[in-house]
């Protein structure tokens, strides 16, 4: 059972971790590129990117590589305040040690970055439609352009408009380790849907999940022919709206097996594994800065709607 105080540190940073991610791309270093593969051009509505800011930054590489063997680079600049992170070989995703930031206040929290056409065009969108942007866009050298914003309920992630394209679509299924999925949960689903289709152009695709018991309103976010993300309300009423990410587990048992060594290596089972009604079973957990994410058993047999279902 879900339960407010574990699931409550997902999302306790909020809009102040956003702010200070895109505050530390103002030092004047390039990031390399999400990919090295550059043939999907710019993929409009795509997760190509996760951030991490973390203030136990040595705890925290040591939890990631014992679960999952991810490795971890620091750039080689005194100044970059940045930490690249790979599984088996590929980027996956970047870390920012929260001690060396300008804040006193816990701001650890993972931040999805959706890739967009043209910056300054999405963030006109967005503020049009209702999101607050808290940084403009910036520039992170042979990465891109990016900002930070939140949506109206403010959950907070980020745009990237990728200097050389994004990592084309159909590509490797996610292998175990990798993250699978990116959701929003909403505290209002039909108005956050509404948002995200006018800001950044996304269709919608409604699935009923669940049992006649406990039935769950589900939302697909697509573009260009792909599902990108997913889209529902708050499992616990007083969770703050918040975006979630996934990383794929091959099966149960080596959910079990990843669970079992989560408290040794630092870190916190928030929420035990439990039944999907999408299909598989999902766990929450917490590394050792307190940062939430959610770790999903999915067959690469099957064809990915993604967490919303099965075609």
């Amino acid at each position: 059972m879900m339960t407010l105080t574990g699931l409550y540190r997902l999302v306790a940073a909020g809009l102040a971790g956003a702010a200070l991610l895109a505050g530390c791309t103002a030092t004047g270093f390039s990031l390399p590129g999400v990919s090295s593969d550059y043939s999907g051009g710019r993929l409009a509505g795509k997760v190509v990117w996760h951030d991490l800011l973390s203030d136990t930054p040595a705890r925290t590489e040591a939890f990631y590589s014992g679960l999952f063997g991810w490795e971890f680079e620091a750039l080689p600049l005194e100044s970059a305040n940045y930490t690249l992170i790979r599984h088996q070989g590929r980027l996956i995703g970047g870390m920012v040690d929260q001690n060396e930031l300008p804040i006193r206040e816990d701001v650890s929290q993972w931040v999805v970055v959706i890739s967009v056409a043209d910056l300054e065009a999405a963030v006109n969108a967005l503020d049009s439609a209702g999101g607050k942007v808290l940084t403009p866009p910036t520039s992170l050298g042979e990465r891109g352009d990016l900002a930070v914003v939140t949506d109206p309920e403010g959950a907070a992630f980020a745009l990237l408009e990728t200097r050389h394209g994004d990592p084309a679509d159909g590509g490797d299924r996610p292998a175990s380790g990798d993250f699978l999925w990116d959701e929003l949960w909403a505290g209002e689903p039909e108005a956050a849907g509404n948002f995200y289709r006018k800001a950044l152009g996304y269709g919608l695709e409604q699935r009923e999940l669940g049992s006649d018991q406990q039935p769950l309103s589900y939302t697909v976010f697509n573009s260009a022919g792909q599902p990108r993300a997913g889209l529902r309300g708050l499992p616990v009423e007083g969770l703050k709206p918040t975006w979630v990410s996934y990383v794929r587990v091959a099966d149960a048992a080596e959910l079990e097996s990843i669970l079992s060594r989560v408290e040794g290596l630092g870190g916190r089972i928030l929420v035990p594994a439990t039944d999907r009604p999408a299909g598989g079973r999902v766990a929450l957990i917490a590394g050792p800065s307190g940062a939430g994410i959610a770790l999903q058993t999915w067959d690469n047999s099957a064809v990915l709607g993604m967490q919303g279902d099965e075609e």
